[in-house]
């Protein structure tokens, strides 16, 4: 009983505390995740440009893509808390001693590192649509970019809807590896909680409950929105207006 009795107590007295670590977790989280995402979306289509016919362009793609592939292959092959050490104490190192403001260096080392995976599913989404897609776009005179915003780049958005998801969920729980650099979030603030009460397994357990708690509802408001996208499992294909036994009524579970 004095377990449940530290825990409730842990939270009566640092209620505030813990809220404003869930602030700074979410809003780093969140922040991260769009600008992974623009950046992601930015580097898929780059890297999805036909090849020109042109040399001189033609060799300026490729050092692009070749960057863009150096770019994805360091961020997904080392840590998150790496990447901080090495962000945030590498400006420090060419600066003099001058660090970055904690939370926007935090936003910036996870915008980067989900950047690095958006690029792989943004990728992956533009290739899986159909070649005809981009055809019929090239053949009503739209060029490559104008296609991507106004044809593909829809489809593809909900197509990977639920990896844009999944990596939101991820980045919740990643943002605790920047307490190595002082980034005051939500496992930060756990860590000034036990120094003070000295009741780190109830502390701990604490924080625990409250990163479930946050993931779990936030991937069912995900998988809310992903249903309503998804449209309606009951409708009728009208294969003519005049003759009702055209209608093919469809229905599918759930």
């Amino acid at each position: 009983m004095n377990f449940f009795q530290d825990v409730i107590d842990i939270i009566k007295t640092y209620y505030t505390v813990l809220l404003e670590g869930v602030g700074y977790t979410m809003l780093i989280a969140l922040t991260g995740t769009l600008f992974g995402l623009v950046i992601g979306l930015l580097a898929g289509i780059i890297r999805t440009i036909p090849e020109s016919k042109k040399a001189p362009v033609r060799v300026i793609q490729k050092i692009i893509n070749a960057v863009i592939s150096v770019y994805v292959e360091i961020f997904r092959g080392t840590p998150m808390m790496v990447q901080a050490m090495v962000i945030f104490w590498g400006y420090a190192f060419i600066n003099g001693g001058l660090t970055l403001p904690l939370i926007p260096a935090g936003i910036f080392i996870v915008s980067i590192n989900t950047g690095a995976y958006m690029t792989e599913i943004v990728r992956g989404g533009i290739i899986s649509i159909d070649k005809g897609q981009f055809e019929g776009a090239y053949a009503i005179g739209m060029n490559h970019w104008q296609a991507m915003i106004q044809v593909i780049i829809p489809q593809v958005m909900k197509n990977i809807l639920p990896s844009i998801a999944n990596e939101f969920v991820i980045n919740i729980k990643d943002t605790s590896v920047l307490n190595v650099i002082g980034v005051t979030e939500l496992y930060y603030y756990g860590g000034a909680i036990y120094s003070m009460n000295f009741k780190i397994f109830q502390t701990y357990a604490v924080i625990c409950v409250i990163y479930f708690i946050l993931t779990f509802t936030v991937t069912r408001i995900l998988r809310l929105i992903e249903k309503k996208l998804s449209g309606s499992k009951n409708y009728t294909i009208c294969g003519s207006q005049s003759d009702p036994a055209a209608e093919i009524h469809v229905h599918e579970e759930g």
